[in-house]
């Protein structure tokens, strides 16, 4: 994988944005670019004063204003340039955006129960999960590619999009990309480098990563 290529000890932390109106209305957003409210702005300066003591090396972002306007926050206290890029976009889902999910469930009920089964479907006749991993998953990788040893990628996009690419680094079948929980707005998960690949190290945290002692013994 490539991301064993170079020194060990990269770390790979994914940050999806911050609460908009449409996660409080239960509102799929999928490519609408939604702003964030107040609350989301306040939840992105938390945590960026959590990440930023992670040293970060480099920020990239969907260009989405929900994303773009997370990783500013952290921006600011880097001193980092944040690289926008559409491919950290979330996933496209033609009819499904701007509903609800009763909405979802009342007109879609089959498509999105054949989804959670893990089925390939265009939910709404957009992207398929799999596409969404194509696109992004070699942006974050290609970005991991260039850190130092020992360096910290922030990734900043959204909930769907992060646990595609997770599950691509990972190596895990996309049946079993659901298996991943969602992330909370503002909360992040981290890969590491391993021996044989990425590693999940945490999953939708709010706090600083912290040393696993004892593990595999």
């Amino acid at each position: 994988m490539n991301g064993t290529k170079t020194g060990r000890g990269r770390r790979i932390v994914l940050w999806r944005h911050g609460q908009t109106a449409w996660n409080l209305e239960r509102r799929f957003q999928g490519s609408t670019d939604i702003e964030l409210t107040e609350a989301g702005r306040s939840q992105a300066r938390r945590a960026a004063r959590l990440l930023a003591a992670l040293g970060p090396d480099a920020i990239i972002a969907s260009d989405l204003q929900r994303a773009s306007t997370t990783a500013s926050e952290l921006a600011v206290l880097t001193r980092l340039d944040v690289t926008h890029d559409a491919a950290l976009r979330e996933t496209y889902a033609g009819s499904w955006q701007g509903l609800t999910h009763e909405e979802i469930l009342a007109r879609y009920g089959e498509q999105y129960t054949a989804w959670k089964r893990g089925e390939p479907v265009r939910r709404g006749g957009g992207e398929l999960e799999t596409e969404v991993a194509d696109r992004a998953a070699p942006v974050v990788l290609n970005h991991a590619d260039k850190l130092p040893e020992n360096g910290t990628l922030v990734v900043v996009s959204h909930g769907g999009t992060i646990r595609t690419t997770i599950g691509r680094l990972l190596g895990l079948d996309a049946h079993h990309w659901e298996g991943l929980g969602g992330l909370s707005n503002c909360c992040w998960s981290v890969l590491g480098e391993g021996a044989r690949g990425w590693r999940l190290l945490e999953h939708n945290a709010g706090t600083l990563p912290e040393p696993v002692l004892g593990d595999d013994d």
